[in-house]
């Protein structure tokens, strides 16, 4: 692409007014759609049903490519189309005509927008005035359209043509003094390929700094299975939610997150299965459910319940109530009222007697006290569970972004191991990923600590040392920017300025940097943190047709979802702009320029690795995965079978690859406090424990826009879920404004302004808002035990009234 080339000025479109500078969630005034007086009405109805199908045509007129979105739909999730670019939950073998969600109605309508970002945008809107809008309005300008380059003379970005800006980075890197100066961040929506090619080029180039969004999200998950069941995943697969009997449900909220998984939840429920939810949150979508699917249902306005227990824990608390669960467990036994499964425990596990001696030794009182549950609540799901032959526990961010959240992920397979609940059809762990691809991203080796059978087989293959020092994860990152240790930033998608904690820290530390360079489908607010160089590099969608080689050959990546499952995307839409290009090419281009420079100063070869012929035939790609990564046999062969193919797990046929061969009960004590605790002499002074979280209207930090259906919120973000007797108790009532006030940094309060009270149904002392407005109060200090993960889900905030009054 030549730079003097003009893109048509027809298809932007540009917002006229100006959001405030305290970025409150102005409603821009041209968008007729979102123009609803702010307000908070009780929500009565299910989850789904009408008000889903409302939300549905909502945003696919919003999108102004209505029809374009509705084909878009029909090829969502199915064999021969893409797979969606929202959650993780998994496709069913014995798909329908339609496998999308609300949710999924509205990312694919978000990236299929006739909205365009060209350089006439950046024509008008300086850097410094950009940063003054909220997130919604930076990314409903639409699809960025070409590579753009920062200049600070104008403060604006201007056209760059792209084998200029894969120079520019390579003489970047190049010319630092030390690879490990370079951060390479991963999103969740990269897929298998894309990320596959990353990792080999940035060990290439001779460094492990891989920040990535599983270490903001789900690195408890993780490394807390790694340690009980040799596994770092789920052990389930879709199909085990029709067998299930009991499933416990912890920390998440799938009416908004993953909505899909309320249809398998509700099928479960129907045919009797008991259904228990533990979160701080009534949330509607654990309530009930109306199928948009079911004719009938809609037509009378009914619903099913999906729960058919709901218990709201103090945050931090399901540790301390999974442990209840088990002491009310070998009570029971005692009784002769539960039988563990001796045959399991005996032929597969050890260390039960350690855990059993930890569980027994635990006062009622500290377990009651911690969990926020009393002690009949707990024996009432002991008595659940201990009737249950096939369970499954079930969890997200609510449990892993805690400090202590690896072994409340341990405490939860402990209970799956004293009932045998691994290895049998309908029974195992499922933790539920976020991003589509998070899962298949850290398949493929992005990974800060590389595990050592990995370079190994690279250094096969490649026949080039790779570097075995751990790199720099997500907090490791933002503290080296901090520190000067590092100065070129290269992020795979996502919003990473946006996604992560101490908001203004970590935009001051990314003005440090000397390139900063994003791989975007949209403008967000990381393309706006400059210090030195940028770079925005447009690639195409998921949704989109991704040509390759001489003969424009359309293109299949793949993605793996939350239960292993590993399926083919492709994508049906013409791109949005004749100058996009896919990632993996984006990052082909990258890795020659670079490698041209670097590789020969270490006596390598620079065509090491064929970038161009692998970007012209993605089938390549996936010869190069087969060859370096177990369970990728046949590869090409298997993607191409209708739904993919299943990565086979050892904990689930009851093989542990841990040093002792077998499953391990973990017996971690308690935390001596955790944070509702913390706070507990601070609460007359205003101190409560909040928890960051989505709103409906929502995904990770995308905001499509500013109501939360479910929660009875509309047209607005900035707003507290706080429990009506702490507002009572502190002197406040709903709808007063107040800033929520953190922790002090260097003396330095973290203050995120002008928010309004909302009473709901929380637990004493527990409150809630939406992130990324509310990141700026997670201190980058507080992060989880084993994982760095900041504690999104515990952070100490006092409410102070705000100077606004409206």
């Amino acid at each position: 692409m030549s730079s003097t080339v003009e893109p048509s000025a027809s298809t932007e479109r540009e917002v006229a007014d100006a959001a405030s500078p305290d970025m409150t969630s102005r409603v821009p005034a041209s968008d007729p759609a979102l123009t609803r007086a702010p307000s908070v009405e009780p929500y009565t109805g299910p989850a789904g049903g009408w008000g889903a199908m409302h939300s549905v045509g909502r945003h696919l007129k919003r999108s102004q490519a209505p029809l374009k979105g509705v084909r878009a739909l029909l090829a969502t999730n199915q064999p021969q189309g893409f797979d969606c670019p929202g959650c993780a939950w998994g496709d069913p073998l014995h798909g329908s005509s339609f496998e999308f969600c609300e949710n999924g109605v509205k990312a694919v309508a978000w990236e299929s927008t006739k909205k365009r970002v060209t350089r006439r945008f950046f024509e008008r809107h300086t850097l410094s005035e950009l940063r003054e809008w909220d997130d919604f309005r930076l990314e409903d300008q639409g699809r960025l359209t070409e590579p753009m380059r920062y200049d600070a003379t104008r403060d604006r970005y201007v056209p760059i043509d792209w084998d200029a800006a894969f120079a520019l980075i390579a003489e970047r890197l190049a010319a630092l003094p030390d690879p490990d100066r370079a951060l390479f961040y991963t999103s969740g929506r990269a897929s298998n390929e894309a990320a596959y090619l990353y990792q080999l080029f940035v060990r290439l180039y001779g460094t492990n700094n891989f920040p990535d969004c599983s270490n903001m999200c789900h690195e408890a998950s993780g490394v807390g299975m790694k340690a009980s069941l040799g596994v770092a995943k789920g052990t389930v697969q879709l199909e085990d939610f029709e067998h299930a009997d009991t499933i416990l449900v912890f920390g998440q909220n799938p009416g908004t997150n993953h909505p899909r998984m309320l249809g398998d939840l509700r099928r479960a429920a129907e045919r009797g299965a008991r259904i228990v939810s533990f979160n701080p949150l009534k949330e509607r979508g654990l309530e009930r459910f109306a199928d948009p699917q079911n004719k009938r249902e809609m037509l009378t306005h009914g619903s099913h319940r999906i729960s058919s227990h709901y218990y709201q824990p103090k945050m931090g608390g399901d540790m301390a109530a999974a442990r209840g669960i088990a002491k009310a467990l070998f009570a029971l036994e005692a009784q002769g009222r539960f039988t563990p499964d001796r045959d399991f425990i005996a032929s597969h596990t050890a260390d039960l007697e350690a855990w059993r001696a930890r569980v027994e030794a635990t006062p009622w009182a500290t377990l009651e006290d911690q969990a926020g549950l009393t002690r009949s609540q707990l024996e009432e799901v002991a008595s659940i569970v201990a009737g249950a032959e096939r369970m499954i526990v079930t969890w997200a961010m609510g449990i892993t972004q805690h400090e202590h959240s690896v072994d409340t992920v341990r405490e939860l397979v402990n209970l799956l191991l004293l009932g045998g609940h691994i290895g049998r059809p309908g029974a195992g762990a499922c933790p539920v990923r976020g991003h589509s691809n998070v899962q298949g991203d850290r398949t493929m080796g992005i990974d800060e600590k590389a595990p050592a059978w990995l370079l190994d087989a690279l250094e096969a293959r490649y026949g080039v040392a790779m570097p075995r020092a751990p790199g720099h994860n997500t907090v490791g990152a933002i503290r080296a920017l901090e520190e000067g240790e590092a100065e070129v930033f290269i992020g795979l998608g996502g919003n990473f300025t946006r996604a992560t904690p101490d908001s203004q820290r970590t935009e001051r530390a990314f003005r440090r940097l000397s390139l900063n360079v994003q791989i975007s489908t949209k403008l967000n607010r990381s393309h706006l943190m400059v210090g030195g160089d940028a770079l925005i590099l447009p690639c195409l969608g998921r949704t989109e047709i991704d040509r390759q080689g001489e003969t424009g050959a359309s293109q299949e990546v793949s993605v793996e979802d939350s239960m292993s499952m590993v399926h083919g995307s492709a994508g049906i839409q013409a791109p949005a702009s004749e100058w996009l290009r896919s990632e993996p090419a984006i990052i082909a281009g990258i890795a020659e320029a670079t490698l041209a420079r670097v590789l020969p100063r270490r006596g390598v070869a620079p065509g090491v690795v064929d970038w161009a012929g692998l970007v012209a035939d993605y089938d390549r790609i996936r010869d190069e995965i087969e060859a370096a990564i177990p369970g990728f046999e046949d590869f090409n062969a298997r993607l191409r079978q209708a739904r993919g193919f299943w990565l086979e797990n050892a904990a689930s046929q009851r093989r542990f690859d841990t040093p002792s061969g077998r499953a391990t009960f973990s017996s971690a004590p308690l935390p001596e406090a955790v944070m509702h605790q913390r706070l507990q002499t601070r609460r007359e002074a205003g101190w409560l424990t909040l928890q960051t979280l989505r709103s409906h209207d929502q995904y990770n930090t995308t905001v499509y826009g500013y109501d939360d259906r479910y929660r009875g919120i509309k047209g607005q973000r900035r707003v507290v879920f706080v429990n009506p007797d702490d507002l009572a108790r502190l002197g406040l009532e709903s709808g007063q404004w107040v800033d929520l006030v953190g922790l002090d940094h260097d003396g330095e309060p973290r203050r995120a302004p002008s928010f309004k009270l909302v009473a709901y149904d929380t637990p004493e002392g527990c409150a809630a808002a939406y992130y990324p407005e509310t990141n700026a109060l997670v201190p980058l200090e507080s992060v989880g035990v084993g994982t760095d993960t900041p504690t999104s889900k515990a952070v100490a905030v006092r409410l102070e009234p705000s100077r606004r009054i409206a």
